[in-house]
């Protein structure tokens, strides 16, 4: 195809000629980067999504923010990609013409047909079949690489975008009113309450709650915190050792130097039986067992295949520093499906006693969706106050906002918490009065 350039001067200036083909290139990219965000973005799995909140690089931060409004980021990224295909269609259109108008005029169809096939391979091939198979099967890496890009894609249209998921909601309530399928946790207790027979007990009842939140249930919500975790020192003598573990009476114990942060190992008690009546100056290091580490936001579910498939009971949680946050065993799974546990060992002060119907007494170590399952109130109840925190303790202290003193009341909304008993800066007991108005659930 030979063309002068006084030729294309005739018909649309060479600069501006320069000017749309970088601006074509330019929305390639971004419907390019748009289309594969979109993907990738929603092929992310809960194990993804856990083990990005574990990771404490800026890249890896952007995705979960981003994720926090999951409508309105897609909502931004459907309305980017769809300016940026009009803006090719138009610019292509436009630079198509002035190398048609170059050559001997073509009949009208011919003109259309050039045009169809060169912009539909462009918005086919570059801006919707190559970037989704490769953000499918890179989900995480596609993300990091472009996520600055998304980012501002995503501020730049998310008021437009809120804008129509408001409506869309409006319009998805109106339509789905009558024949929904999906349901929500509380939703599902609720039926559960009302199709069970009178001859239920209401342990029945409980296990086939707990079986219905157990593949949303993450290792910190169950496990036991740092600050109630007993284990061995390591350079401890063997009859240190035994004297310690007829004291605390469990199973299993970590074996740490110097703290918690460097547990080296798990002893099972029963492998030291053999040895009571032996040497006193036994060497006990070689029955330790490798340690199994978690980390906090692993689903329980997961655990507990992970359980079975090493035929293991007992795993160290760290959290995104790599330090200690706590340990979790199979029993304190299986919990979460037939309520506690209780053995021999095991106090009778379970950490809870219920006053009346509005008054309650916790332990502050409590995980707080123990206290609403034990309030028989809604798992979220406490959700839009309690932060990051995952103890009764800690929700109180963010409630607070300071480290409250004895006796103290606070309240929040329907609830008032009164600090009964600290130790050390730690909120022992505290009791929960629930306002007369509020009813459980």
């Amino acid at each position: 195809m030979q063309f002068s350039l006084l030729q294309i001067h005739d018909i649309i200036d060479p600069q501006a000629v320069t000017v749309l083909v970088f601006l074509l290139i330019a929305f390639i990219m971004l419907s390019f980067v748009v289309s594969g965000a979109e993907v990738a973005f929603f092929s992310l799995t809960f194990k993804d999504i856990n083990l990005l909140k574990t990771k404490e690089q800026s890249y890896y931060k952007r995705i979960i923010d981003l994720l926090e409004d999951p409508k309105g980021l897609l909502a931004s990224l459907l309305i980017a990609n769809s300016f940026a295909n009009i803006a090719i269609i138009v610019i292509s259109n436009v630079l198509i013409d002035s190398i048609l108008q170059i050559q001997k005029p073509q009949a009208v169809w011919i003109d259309f047909l050039i045009k169809v096939v060169a912009v539909t391979s462009i918005l086919v091939l570059f801006c919707e079949v190559i970037p989704k198979i490769y953000a499918n099967h890179n989900n995480i890496r596609f993300l990091k690489n472009f996520g600055v890009i998304t980012e501002g894609t995503y501020y730049l249209f998310h008021g437009m975008g809120n804008w129509l998921v408001k409506y869309s909601d409006v319009i998805e309530r109106k339509l789905s009113r009558k024949a929904r399928n999906t349901y929500s946790l509380e939703e599902l207790d609720h039926a559960i309450d009302i199709t069970t027979n009178n001859s239920a007990s209401e342990k029945e009842k409980n296990i086939l709650k707990g079986i219905v939140k157990f593949g949303n249930i993450t290792v910190k919500q169950i496990m036991h915190t740092r600050t109630d975790v007993s284990g061995i020192e390591y350079e401890t003598n063997f009859q240190n050792l035994l004297h310690k573990t007829e004291e605390l009476h469990y199973s299993r114990l970590p074996v740490f130097k110097e703290d918690l942060d460097e547990v080296v190992g798990v002893l099972n008690t029963k492998d030291v039986l053999p040895f009571i009546n032996g040497e006193k100056d036994f060497d006990w290091h070689s029955l330790i067992r490798p340690p199994y580490f978690v980390h906090e936001h692993k689903m329980i579910e997961d655990l507990l295949k992970d359980f079975q498939h090493k035929r293991i009971h007992f795993a160290i949680v760290v959290d995104e520093f790599g330090g200690t946050s706590g340990i979790v065993t199979l029993e304190d799974i299986m919990e979460e499906i037939i309520g506690d546990i209780k053995d021999e060992f095991d106090d009778e002060d379970s950490g809870f006693k219920k006053l009346d119907e509005h008054n309650y007494i916790f332990d502050g170590s409590i995980m707080i969706n123990d206290v609403c399952r034990l309030m028989n109130l809604p798992a979220d109840t406490f959700e839009n106050v309690k932060g990051e925190s995952d103890s009764l303790a800690g929700l109180v202290l963010e409630i607070a906002g300071e480290i409250p003193q004895q006796n103290q009341v606070i309240a929040s909304g329907d609830f008032e918490f009164i600090v009964l008993e600290i130790k050390k800066n730690r909120l022992q007991k505290i009791k929960i009065t629930i306002k007369p108005h509020v009813v459980a659930t």
